[in-house]
């Protein structure tokens, strides 16, 4: 795990290049953590509505981190580069084993998106660049929707 608040700092103080590839990368990490969840959803039989849920998160992450990757390369050439650790991937994979985890599983990753939704809020409004708070306000409802997704899965859970 990591402190939030020292990866909030450490983002404040990035450029506009720094930050749209922290941006790839960690929508790449989490297309990978939810397209994990979704096969061990699916291996545990947890309903095609769950399974759907995290794959549509894996591959709206995906799509996003390939979108921005091409946006990067023509704008700054190469790859992006990036060490800060992303705000939306907790470490709850590796306890996700039986399908009576999975009220802690959805609470986590709803927690996670909720966090990354409220930094990059905070970052956009702490921006003085008005591209860099243009990319942060982006995120920040990025990862509103994918806790929205989640909590809508997490309110069903609960009703059964």
């Amino acid at each position: 795990m990591y402190d939030v608040d020292e990866v909030v700092e450490a983002l404040s103080k990035l450029s506009y290049e720094e930050a749209l590839a922290y941006w790839i990368w960690g929508e790449k990490k989490e297309a990978e953590f939810y397209g994990e969840l979704a096969r061990r959803a699916r291996n545990l039989g947890l309903g095609r509505e769950l399974v759907e849920t995290f794959e549509r998160l894996a591959e709206d992450s995906l799509r996003h981190s390939t979108e921005l990757g091409a946006h990067y390369e023509v704008r700054y050439g190469g790859k992006p580069k990036v060490d800060i650790p992303p705000l939306e991937v907790l470490s709850v994979i590796d306890e996700f084993e039986r399908a009576d985890q999975l009220e802690e599983v959805l609470k986590a990753a709803m927690e996670s998106e909720l966090i990354a939704h409220e930094s990059y809020k905070l970052l956009a409004e702490r921006a003085r660049d008005g591209g860099l708070r243009e990319l942060y306000t982006k995120l920040a409802e990025v990862e509103r929707r994918h806790y929205e997704m989640l909590r809508e899965r997490y309110e069903e859970l609960k009703k059964k």
